[in-house]
């Protein structure tokens, strides 16, 4: 009964036909059932797959309209193209994950970001994940080596999904 409650309540789709489990009163609230988490190697090639797709978001969008105005080479601290395709890649995972729980990579291989609760994220959520816990893993060279985090925990988390208490998940 309670699967079917929240199979009514829920924004997203049940994981083969259930939705994942929750025990409120043990783990407060959060997702259960270790076979729900997706591994790191899942994730990585999702991640590739995502990093194709902004690489060609920028070759179609952010590098033809800097030459047509004529303004590729201005610099700032970074160069102008640098600081678009920045933009381009936050604006694409915000926006995926909030709006839909996964990318494009994340749909091509069946999973999707959740909420401790099961839900999609909030915008606040969606800040810390992929502003604040992206920033880190960008900014430092040697952060790249906290992904790992994702294959050594339990819950098969990054730095970036305890910072915004999320879950990446298998959706089939």
């Amino acid at each position: 009964m309670e699967q079917q409650r929240l199979a009514r309540n829920s924004r997203i789709r049940p994981l083969n036909g259930r939705l994942p489990r929750t025990n409120h009163e043990e783990t407060g609230t959060h997702v259960t059932g270790a076979n729900y988490f997706a591994g790191f190697w899942m994730r990585f090639w999702a991640f590739l797959l995502d990093l194709i797709i902004v690489f060609s978001l920028n070759g179609l969008l952010v590098y033809p309209l800097l030459r047509l105005v004529g303004i590729g080479q201005v610099t700032f601290i970074f160069p102008l193209a640098t600081l678009l395709s920045g933009v381009v890649f936050f604006l694409y995972f915000a926006i995926m994950t909030k709006y839909y729980g996964q990318t494009i990579g994340k749909m091509v291989f069946g999973l999707r970001v959740v909420t401790v609760d099961g839900q999609l994220l909030s915008w606040q959520q969606i800040f810390f994940r992929e502003g604040i816990g992206r920033f880190l893993h960008q900014a430092f060279f040697l952060f790249y080596a906290i992904y790992l985090t994702v294959a050594f925990t339990t819950k098969k988390q990054g730095i970036h999904d305890m910072i915004s208490d999320s879950f990446v998940i298998y959706e089939r």
